[in-house]
């Protein structure tokens, strides 16, 4: 039982701490509904006996597991100040935050607290901010730096958040407009194939990006938005022959450029404009022989002067927890069999090994 009048003592070699909840925090807030937090936390640290009794909370177990289910109470109390609700999620998150910090993986001083408080944008009733450490520090380098190159698997927020700062950028008149494209290319499937003008040809790739918008503005001022060319969404094949000045630009789904858009991209970049490229090079669905041009630049930029390269995992993933696992089984999959994305690489045989010449 989770609610118990006593807690136990602690035998040699172990630890007691207890955690008093201020009054102004009622424990439902704290525990979750049905004490479904409580339950993550119990889940996380098994050796731990946790024991709740009104507004105390007192936990024995291991030293290093009861000093860090004691800091995880105080990165909780900071967040619910703030009027913010825990979730499991935001639990499971601080966990691996502060255990990355224990285990000296952490390389910087931001806590939990800091990193699930951080809002970006606040629209129709929602706020959009970082959930993992990686995605702030994504974040907080998109506000240093004029190219920001977010790289990641799929569900890790780097166009989502990347399209927060934009409007964010748009609304405090740091920029005059947005700019959001994408290569035309897309899992095998080729645009003479798809019925219509080219605008509906094009739509289908670019709808993503018009999803993310309707969260983020009213759904109403977007046409007029884009008919005064406040905001654009366009194919990159567009984006040729022009400088791009006062504006807020993302490329999206940037390992399907060659090296050549790549750099054509890179160079439109005008005065008091900000870019930010985003792409998982595990998932190019270029023709075979054709190198990703996000892969390519990640050798010839790194380290060039305001140019930041921000890397998201498996561990960054926002969507249902099955993702994240799908992704490190591939990646499992891939480093075993010498693939990429479960399939043979150009010029490998069928064991996955490089053919030897004599």
């Amino acid at each position: 039982m989770t609610q118990t009048p006593t807690a136990r003592t602690p035998a040699q070699g172990q630890a007691r701490t207890q955690i008093t909840v201020p009054a102004k925090h009622p424990m439902v807030m704290v525990l979750g509904s049905g004490d479904s937090l409580l339950r993550v936390i119990e889940t996380a640290f098994p050796g731990v006996d946790i024991h709740v009794r009104g507004n105390e909370i007192s936990a024995v177990g291991d030293p290093a597991d009861v000093a860090l289910i004691q800091r995880l109470f105080a990165e909780m109390m900071l967040v619910l100040r703030t009027g913010q609700p825990m979730t499991e999620d935001a639990v499971e998150r601080s966990i691996a935050m502060l255990r990355a910090s224990d285990d000296g993986e952490g390389d910087g001083p931001e806590t939990p607290a800091e990193v699930l408080t951080q809002n970006i944008l606040s629209s129709r009733g929602r706020t959009i901010r970082p959930k993992t450490l990686n995605q702030k520090r994504y974040v907080d380098a998109i506000d240093k730096h004029t190219i920001v190159f977010g790289i990641g698997p799929a569900g890790t927020g780097k166009t989502y958040l990347a399209m927060a700062k934009a409007v964010q950028a748009l609304q405090s008149k740091q920029v005059n407009r947005i700019i959001l494209t994408r290569p035309a290319v897309e899992a095998g499937e080729r645009l003479g194939f798809l019925p219509g003008t080219l605008y509906e040809k094009i739509d289908p790739y670019l709808r993503p990006l018009y999803d993310a918008l309707h969260d983020m503005i009213d759904p109403d001022s977007i046409p007029r938005l884009m008919a005064a060319g406040t905001i654009e969404v366009a194919p990159l094949a567009y984006m040729r022959g022009r400088t791009l000045n006062d504006a807020f630009i993302i490329l999206d789904e940037a390992q399907n450029t060659s090296p050549e858009q790549m750099k054509m991209f890179l160079t439109r970049l005008g005065f008091d404009s900000k870019i930010v490229i985003t792409g998982d090079v595990t998932q190019v669905d270029l023709p075979n022989g054709t190198k990703s041009g996000l892969r390519q630049v990640q050798e010839i930029l790194e380290g060039v002067e305001d140019v930041h390269f921000s890397r998201l995992s498996s561990h960054d993933v926002v969507r249902h927890k099955l993702v994240g696992r799908i992704v490190d089984a591939y990646e499992k999959y891939d480093s075993q069999n010498g693939t990429e994305n479960g399939t043979h690489k150009p010029g490998r045989g069928k064991a996955g090994h490089a053919h030897k010449g004599k």
